[in-house]
């Protein structure tokens, strides 16, 4: 389970280095990445807060059971 919640912290900081990049888009006016609005970079770094929530979640249950 330690695999499982080091899983959900990168995904995490993924989704938080995310977040600042279309932060810094928003900032500058540049498309980074070769994407024209700051939805779409919103809409990957949502994926990866829910893989992080859902690692944490299982690693929660798991412990639980124990």
């Amino acid at each position: 389970m330690k695999t499982l919640n080091w899983i959900g912290w990168i995904s995490g900081g993924i989704g938080v280095v995310i977040i600042l990049v279309a932060v810094i888009s928003i900032v500058s006016g540049k498309n980074i990445f070769g994407y024209g609005h700051a939805v779409n970079y919103f809409h990957a770094a949502n994926s990866f807060f829910l893989m992080a929530i859902a690692s944490f979640i299982v690693v929660y249950r798991c412990e639980c059971k124990k």
